[in-house]
C-alpha cells in the first residue's frame, strides 16, 4: 500500500489481486527484446555498450511513436555543451515545463519509451517537455553531467512562469533528485514537483534486501548495476556523494514528490530507503509501490497499471 511523508497529497492505488495479463506478457517480452542478461565481465560489457553506440546518430528517436511529428514540435538546443530536445504540442506556447531526465543505467541514450512518455506528458498536461541528452558512462562520469543539468534546469525555471516539474525514470530519476538537491542548496527558484519512476537513488546497492529482490527481477541484473554504478561514480568514494546516491543525502526542504516502483524491481530496496528517509526528513513524498510489477512500469505501453499510474500522476501534477 502507498505511504506518504507529509500530508499534502495522497495517492489512491488499489492493487489488483495479480498483475494484468498484458503486464505479464511485457514482463516476459521486454527483457528479451532488449537482450537483458547478466554481464560476463565488466570489460566485455563495456565493449558491448561501445559496439551498440557505434554509428548512433544524435537525434530524438521519434519514428517509433506514431503521429509524433504531426502532433509535436521538437527544438534541439545546445547550452554549455549539453544537448536538450524541447518537445511542445503543435500550436502551443506553454508557460509550464517538465525537465525529464531519461533512464538507461547511465549507459543508454534516450529511447522510444522515453519519447512516448514525453509525448504523454506534453499532450496530457499542456506543457513543454525538455529531454536532456546528457553524457553517458563508461566514457563519462557524474562530473560531466551534474552541473550542466543543474544549469539547464535553472534556465528553464527562469523561463517558465507556470513552474517546472523535475522528473525522470531509473537512473534519470536519481539524477533528477540529485539536481533537486543542488538547486535547494544553491538557492533561487525551485521546481514545483518531483516525479520519479523507479529512481536509482542508492548506487552503493548496500540495502540488504537488494540481493533477494533481484532474483525476482526479469529485467535488471545486479552485476550490471554494480558495473554501471562504478563507471558513473568514477571512484569508489564518490558512490556515497549526494550527486550519485541522493537517497543518502539530507532530504529536507525538497518539493513535493511522487515516486512509483514495482515490487519485482532490483531498485525497489533503494526506493524504500528513500521513502523511509523522506519520512524522517519531513519531505512530502508520496510513495506508490505496486505489487508484482516490474521496473518503470508506468512507462510501459498498453498495460492497465500504467493507465492507473498516469491518472495519479495527472492528479498530483495538477494540484
Amino acid at each position: 500500500m502507498p505511504t506518504t511523508a507529509g500530508r499534502l497529497w495522497q495517492a489512491q492505488w488499489v492493487p489488483r489481486l495479480q498483475p494484468s495479463l498484458t503486464h505479464q506478457l511485457l514482463a516476459w517480452a521486454v527483457p528479451r527484446v532488449r537482450g537483458s542478461r547478466e554481464l560476463d565481465t565488466p570489460e566485455q560489457e563495456r565493449a558491448r555498450i561501445e559496439r551498440g553506440r557505434a554509428g548512433r546518430q544524435a537525434a530524438l528517436p521519434t519514428s517509433a511513436v506514431p503521429g509524433f511529428v504531426r502532433r509535436f514540435d521538437v527544438d534541439t538546443q545546445i547550452e554549455d555543451g549539453l544537448t536538450a530536445y524541447v518537445v511542445t504540442p503543435v500550436g502551443t506556447n506553454p508557460d509550464r515545463t517538465v525537465v525529464y531526465v531519461h533512464g538507461g543505467g547511465f549507459v543508454a541514450p534516450i529511447d522510444a519509451f522515453h519519447v512516448r512518455y514525453a509525448a504523454r506528458l506534453a499532450a496530457g498536461l499542456g506543457v513543454r517537455v525538455v529531454l536532456p541528452d546528457y553524457p553517458l558512462a563508461p566514457e563519462h562520469t557524474w562530473r560531466d553531467s551534474h552541473d550542466p543539468l543543474v544549469a539547464l534546469t535553472t534556465g528553464w525555471l527562469a523561463r517558465s512562469p507556470g513552474g517546472v516539474v523535475l522528473a525522470g525514470d531509473s537512473a534519470g530519476g536519481g539524477l533528477a533528485l540529485a539536481v533537486a538537491l543542488s538547486l535547494r542548496d544553491r538557492g533561487g527558484p525551485q521546481p514545483t514537483h518531483l516525479l520519479l519512476h523507479a529512481p536509482w537513488v542508492d548506487l552503493t546497492t548496500s540495502t540488504p534486501e537488494t540481493a533477494v529482490v533481484t532474483d525476482y527481477d526479469p529485467w535488471l541484473f545486479l552485476g550490471k548495476l554494480r558495473a554501471y554504478a562504478g563507471w558513473w561514480a568514477g571512484a569508489p568514494a564518490d558512490l556515497f556523494r549526494p550527486e550519485v546516491s541522493p537517497a543518502l543525502a539530507d532530504l529536507s526542504d525538497l518539493p513535493p514528490a511522487l515516486v512509483f516502483c514495482g515490487s519485482r524491481d532490483t531498485l525497489v530496496p533503494g526506493c524504500r530507503l528513500l521513502r523511509d528517509r523522506a519520512a524522517e526528513a519531513g519531505w512530502p513524498l508520496t510513495y506508490v509501490e505496486a505489487p508484482g510489477l516490474i521496473h518503470v512500469f508506468p512507462l510501459l505501453p498498453l498495460i492497465p497499471e500504467a493507465r492507473r499510474a498516469w491518472r495519479l500522476t495527472r492528479e498530483f501534477l495538477t494540484r
